[in-house]
């Protein structure tokens, strides 16, 4: 193709915008362009000092020969994430000269959102669920998640890596690589979790139940390796601040119920609320929506093949779609959600949506609208309230209006 040619130019464009074919080249045209945007990022805007010192004092802690959980504290309080972040943060303690070279813990968190961009975007070219213009919204519009990354330096995107390469297993079938990447992904921050729901549907469809149950023993089995050292002094502090518990009550305004009042929002009532919710829209998923026996799952549980899988047929957007919405309906109904957690589902949103019957320029507005809301600082009831409906339409729409395979055909010619 001639891109001198104006008319070649311009369809070579549109291939790149609208053709899911042409993702891939899209794709590597913004990988590339990443690259010059995140050192422009790390050149020309100032690191703001978060949690990264945090981080390095809790670490050196553990470096110094402190296993005792309920010793191990930083600048903003006591250590509350598993013992993968430990290790994993040694090691940076040690190559940025103790956390003191910022610049180069910057570079290496850009190597990071790259590596984390590469398994989002083969995901995506995996399953072409999306057309290409849907990349520039997880590349170019965020800058939260620039952020996140390279001028915060939080763990949440590091666990979120793991996540994404266990996906890439799963969708070719390596599923003990896969839950040992799961795994480790828990063991830097416990909000991958949120997947844990939707993967063992999954494994259930693809493996059977025996299987299933293996790949989650798997999945143990690494966890308490990795905090044994910590167990064995206080298992009780260790596994309470795993689960993040005590911290989080004191973060009153989050980005999610900014306009509760106090009262409300520390309430145990609206808390057990928010995970009977939680629950009970996880059962309508895994009942109702999420690929199963033809007979229904009570038929599967009262026979109990055991060894027998539910439905190997699973495609890889069969998979990607139940993890996604998995981790989609936790956030759904989180009792606190930080600027950092963005991270958590920023780059599934795109993939729920189109999965969702709608307009592409419905699509887009809902995923700006969220945007915005994250970006607003401090949050505020109207960027709170804002939230909870795009939330709520993509939740809804999820369960009712979700494309059917016949309409889904139909779209991919149309477009």
């Amino acid at each position: 193709m001639n891109l001198l040619n104006p008319s070649n130019l311009i369809e070579f464009i549109q291939h790149l915008i609208f053709d899911r074919q042409w993702l891939w080249v899209t794709c590597i045209l913004l990988f590339i362009a990443e690259i010059v945007v995140n050192l422009a990022v790390i050149y020309k805007v100032p690191y703001t000092e978060i949690d990264w010192k945090a981080y390095m004092s809790e670490v050196e802690g553990f470096l110094n020969g402190t296993y005792d959980y309920t010793k191990l504290e930083g600048g903003t309080g006591p250590l509350v994430y598993p013992a993968g972040f430990v290790y994993l943060f040694s090691a940076l303690y040690y190559i940025t000269d103790h956390g003191t070279n910022i610049k180069l813990a910057q570079y290496i968190f850009m190597v990071f959102y790259m590596i984390n961009l590469a398994a989002v975007f083969y995901i995506y070219n995996k399953c072409q669920k999306v057309p290409p213009y849907t990349m520039f919204f997880i590349c170019c519009t965020s800058y939260r998640i620039h952020s996140i990354f390279i001028l915060r330096l939080f763990n949440d995107p590091i666990a979120m890596i793991f996540l994404y390469f266990s996906i890439i297993c799963f969708i070719h079938n390596y599923w003990k690589i896969g839950c040992t990447l799961f795994s480790l992904g828990v063991g830097i921050k416990m909000n991958i979790l949120l997947f844990a729901p939707g993967l063992f549907i999954v494994m259930v469809n693809k493996l059977g139940l025996v299987s299933c149950i293996g790949n989650v023993v798997i999945c143990a089995v690494i966890q308490l390796a990795l905090g044994l050292p910590f167990l064995y002094v206080n298992a009780v502090g260790y596994i309470a601040r795993s689960f993040n518990l005590g911290r989080q009550f004191f973060f009153i305004w989050t980005v999610n119920w900014r306009f509760l009042p106090e009262w409300i929002f520390l309430s145990r009532t609206f808390h057990i609320v928010l995970l009977s919710l939680h629950i009970i829209v996880l059962g309508l998923f895994i009942f109702k929506k999420w690929s199963g026996p033809a007979a229904g799952w009570f038929t599967w549980l009262k026979e109990l093949n055991v060894n027998k899988p539910v439905n190997v047929n699973l495609s890889s957007e069969d998979i990607v779609k139940i993890l996604f919405t998995s981790n989609f309906i936790g956030m759904c109904f989180a009792r606190s959600l930080h600027y950092q957690f963005y991270i958590w589902y920023f780059h599934t949103l795109p993939f729920i949506l189109w999965n969702v019957k709608g307009s592409p320029v419905l699509r887009l507005l809902v995923l700006g609208i969220i945007e915005m809301c994250w970006n607003t600082y401090p949050s505020t009831n109207l960027s709170s309230c804002a939230l909870h409906i795009c939330h709520f339409i993509i939740l809804v729409g999820s369960i009712y209006f979700e494309e059917s395979v016949s309409q889904k055909k139909e779209n991919e010619k149309s477009r």
